[in-house]
């Protein structure tokens, strides 16, 4: 799990968002609104703006991706928007639907404010880039895309990670090469669901 020490939640409000996300994912999968927030209600780190992604995977297999990548709204009403889109606005799967709720998992990562990474070449860039750690944004022309720190995982070489970065951004896999695209970079705080009670 992806960690930033500074801004790591405590633990009842990572159950609570991860609460909200779970009322949202049910809710939009039944075609229903809400959950609706009383952000006034809320401890003050679910009210301050932060950028989120909120993970759906169901049997080990990715089934939603959806956030952003800056900060404009209250960390609670983010994940709750990123939940529903999730769930049903993922352009490679199609909508949640009732009855696979109950066995989705949910991961939420709170994003840090993304930076720009200076590199003079390819090999720079690959050097520069802290496999496990950070999540990469690429950006070329009108092209761009991002990977979680968590692709890492499944994709912990540096050339194959920006390789597969390129395509999902719509460029040729070996553009980071070839060319000097921007680069900036960013870390989570990532957590899922733990127990029966989360859910």
């Amino acid at each position: 799990m992806a960690e930033t020490a500074e801004s790591a939640l405590p633990a009842e409000d990572r159950s609570t968002l991860l609460r909200l996300a779970r009322q949202a994912i049910e809710l939009a999968a039944a075609g229903k609104q809400g959950p609706a927030l009383r952000l006034e209600d809320l401890p003050e780190a679910l009210r301050a703006p932060h950028a989120t992604f909120v993970t759906l995977t169901s049997g080990g297999d990715l089934r939603g991706c959806i956030g952003a990548l800056q900060a404009t709204i209250p960390l609670a009403e983010d994940v709750v928007v990123h939940a529903r889109a999730a769930a049903t606005e993922d352009f490679r799967f199609y909508p949640v639907r009732p009855e696979e709720t109950a066995g989705i998992e949910i991961e939420i990562s709170i994003l840090s404010d993304p930076v720009p990474l200076e590199y003079t070449d390819a090999d720079d860039l690959m050097a520069k880039l802290r496999p496990g750690i950070d999540g990469v944004i690429l950006t070329s022309g009108m092209h761009r895309a991002t990977f979680l720190p968590q692709v890492w995982e499944k994709v912990p070489q540096p050339h194959q990670f920006l390789d597969m970065l390129c395509e999902k951004a719509g460029l040729p896999r070996r553009a980071w090469r070839t060319g000097h695209p921007d680069v900036l970079t960013y870390q989570v705080e990532s957590f899922k669901e733990t127990t029966a009670a989360e859910r």
